[in-house]
């Protein structure tokens, strides 16, 4: 079967469009996660029941339920109950943002409880408070930890946002599909949104290491 160039090069201004959407999305979630993860994060970190438990119910059922399901819910369920018509691109977004914010939580947490007892004593005993402490001290040293895992985060929900073409968003994922129902260039648009995908996941990798190095030089 001949590879058709001229459909990709038709085709390009498109899916570059769609993979622009891609990036916002994505951007959109993980900036939003990080929101809800840190707080989510000392809610579970906190000697309160009544902030634990709540914080980690919502992190076992966001992490244990499939973000499609999250999208459905979102997009076709809420609108009973809210009684108006949810936009496709907040849906998205709000769908995606829940999701990552879970998983953020558990990277905060495990970041935060990886730094020494020590540092909190430390400031404690210099007269700071604990949200000083935490702020000052505690968490810059968490998150130079987590920067590796943050940037997996990234490229899994970069990859993931795929699912919201479900709901007839265009992304990067939609856009292909709409082409391929125009020109049935299955082979070519394919090939085009993976080499898409893979570009913007290679640069994402490229800078989270570039973050982790100069983070090292810094420590030192």
């Amino acid at each position: 079967m001949e590879f058709d160039f001229s459909l990709i090069i038709n085709s390009f201004p498109l899916l570059l469009k769609g993979a622009g959407l891609t990036l916002e999305i994505t951007a959109l979630a993980v900036g939003l996660g990080l929101v809800i993860g840190l707080i989510l994060s000392l809610a579970q970190l906190s000697k309160s029941a009544l902030l634990r438990w709540p914080a980690k119910v919502y992190v076992d059922v966001m992490r244990g339920t499939p973000l499609l399901i999250q999208i459905f819910i979102i997009y076709f369920a809420l609108p009973n109950v809210i009684g108006t018509r949810v936009d496709p691109f907040v849906a998205a977004v709000a769908a995606c943002s829940l999701n990552s914010g879970a998983y953020v939580a558990e990277i905060f947490r495990a970041g935060i409880q990886s730094i020494s007892l020590g540092q909190m004593r430390a400031g404690l005993s210099l007269g700071m408070t604990y949200t000083q402490t935490m702020r000052y001290i505690v968490l810059p040293q968490a998150f130079r930890r987590i920067i590796p895992p943050l940037g997996n985060e990234f490229i899994a929900m970069l990859k993931d946002s795929s699912l919201v073409s479900v709901i007839g968003f265009e992304e990067l994922t939609r856009s292909g599909q709409l082409i391929i129902a125009e020109t049935y260039g299955t082979m070519e648009i394919w090939t085009t949104v993976a080499i898409l995908y893979l570009a913007m996941t290679l640069s994402i990798t490229r800078l989270v290491g570039w973050m982790e190095k100069r983070n090292k030089l810094v420590e030192r």
